[in-house]
């Protein structure tokens, strides 16, 4: 009784996901070369940011450095008698 709608839910989800993309109108699964282009522009100008960055740049950030305690002091050695 319960096994003929998850059946037909698991289809229509596997449907979705292979036929829904090509039934958008103007859908094209294919970069034109106007669009590639735009890609590779924007990829040299991220790349000569981070290059003009330095490596001194990026900085190792621990946004709860001054919250948390110092690590406890270590005990005295006790003297043996």
């Amino acid at each position: 009784m319960y096994a003929t709608p998850m059946v037909i839910l698991t289809m229509g989800a596997a449907f979705a996901q292979t036929e829904g993309t090509r039934a958008l109108p103007g859908y094209s699964p294919m970069r034109t070369e106007e669009e590639r282009q735009n890609d590779r522009t924007i990829d040299r100008s991220y790349e000569s940011t981070i290059k003009r960055a330095g490596p001194d740049a990026v900085k190792n950030s621990d946004p709860w450095g001054n919250v948390r305690a110092s690590p406890p002091a270590p005990a005295p050695k006790k003297k043996q008698q």
